[in-house]
């Protein structure tokens, strides 16, 4: 039986296996980086084919758009005293706690810190059950906090935020059931938080694709913190004096003598300049206690021209570029060079002969190409003042990530004559 069938295969010319590469002469496999396609050869024999296509890496870079001069003053401005500092005693107190968001769409926490929390909260209902017999993810353990401005009173409604705590996908939907607010220390409590979440985002997806907007792990309460507990303060300190704390952006000796000569000009002799961040203010004696807050509130209302700022500030993770107006610059030269590499993987299938025994292989194969952009020196004129300074720079014509680089050069060099602040 076995030789009249092998007598038959014999007499069929069309079944003679294809020997050597099944591709044809000088053609170069195709890349595989898809689904494979198979084809059938006479004789019933499948050979794998590669896949067409190839992996890319490019850079691109957009053309830049110069901005136009914005319409304002670029004269001196006055700003109130509220807006550079602020009374000594009045300071805003931070107060948090920990508490339960329900009502999640199954997409809260899922470990067993979630459920003794849980099963605490159904305690304090006289329901006792174990953590372990719960099986719920509609429930989020949240970090719960808020602001507590000075002098605010019990009964005031604030609002408050909320983020979770362990593995919950999203706060959307959720409530508040109850949470404590303390101090610090965890002793005291001065408001309670309970209501809706508002997160103002959405997740929504499917099996193969899913959109989401904005953070949905973290929402805020809106008038859901009610305060139990007033926070003492005190507006005028002992001795009858009341101090003026300039805030930490904008402390400087100059700022601290031009409020203490404001001040002066509208009651002479009253304001003394402690150092570069505080102005004492001593309260006149015909100013009865009743009267403080009124005095106060005309001294924060007083106008003064605060000192210009010689701060750049640079945010390297999206790009920001700040400069104060009294940034000025020194001559020099500058030259600035790309270099941008480019890898590419082109992965090809190496496909034995049919019958070889061999076994199909995915070769790599990487492109790399390596690009250095060759620039001469430019010549840097000096800039002495902010609009100089943005014209010299904007003739460099590089982006703003090649920017910061170069202010950080300039900086270290000595060419920029101003604070550097990196975020």
């Amino acid at each position: 039986m076995s030789a009249t069938l092998l007598a038959l295969l014999l007499q069929v010319p069309a079944a003679t296996l294809p020997t050597g590469s099944p591709w044809p002469t000088g053609q170069t496999a195709p890349v595989a980086n898809a689904g494979v396609q198979r084809e059938v050869y006479v004789g019933g024999i499948e050979a794998a084919q590669p896949i067409a296509g190839q992996s890319s890496s490019s850079v691109v870079t957009r053309p830049r758009i110069d901005p136009q001069l914005a319409r304002g003053s670029d004269g001196s401005l006055s700003v109130r005293v509220r807006d550079l500092a602020r009374v000594r005693g009045q300071e805003d107190n931070i107060i948090h706690g920990i508490g339960l968001v329900t009502g999640l769409a199954a997409s809260g926490d899922s470990g067993l810190p979630a459920r003794q929390a849980i099963a605490n909260l159904l305690k304090t209902k006289n329901i006792n059950i174990e953590p372990s017999q719960l099986a719920t993810n509609n429930v989020a353990v949240v970090w719960l906090e808020a602001t507590l401005p000075p002098g605010v009173k019990p009964g005031s409604k604030l609002d408050g935020r909320a983020s979770s705590i362990y593995d919950a996908e999203s706060l959307v939907g959720g409530t508040l059931v109850w949470g404590e607010l303390t101090d610090p220390t965890g002793r005291q409590v001065y408001a309670t938080a309970s209501g809706p979440v508002s997160v103002g985002g959405f997740s929504a997806g499917g099996d193969g694709a899913s959109a989401v907007r904005n953070h949905l792990t973290v929402g805020i309460m809106p008038d859901g913190v009610k305060v139990e507990r007033e926070v003492p303060t005190k507006l005028v300190m002992d001795q009858g004096y009341l101090y003026l704390d300039l805030k930490a952006k904008t402390g400087s000796f100059g700022n601290a003598v031009r409020i203490s000569d404001r001040v002066n000009e509208m009651i002479p002799g009253i304001a003394v300049p402690m150092d570069g961040m505080s102005v004492r203010v001593e309260v006149p004696g015909w100013v009865t206690p009743s009267e403080e807050v009124r005095f106060l509130s005309s001294i924060l209302e007083l106008g003064v021209q605060p000192e210009a700022s010689s701060r750049v500030v640079i945010n390297e993770r999206t790009g920001v570029i700040v400069l104060g107006e009294e940034v000025r610059l020194t001559r020099g030269a500058i030259t600035k060079g790309n270099l941008t590499v480019t890898i590419a993987e082109s992965p090809e299938v190496s496909q034995p002969a049919p019958l070889s025994e061999g076994e199909t292989t995915v070769v790599p194969r990487t492109n790399l190409l390596i690009e250095e952009e060759q620039r001469a020196l430019s010549i840097i004129n000096g800039a002495a003042s902010l609009q100089e300074v943005v014209e010299v720079l904007n003739v460099l014509g590089v982006s703003p990530r090649d920017m910061i680089e170069i202010l950080q050069s300039m900086a270290q060099s000595g060419m920029l004559h101003a604070d550097l602040v990196i975020q």
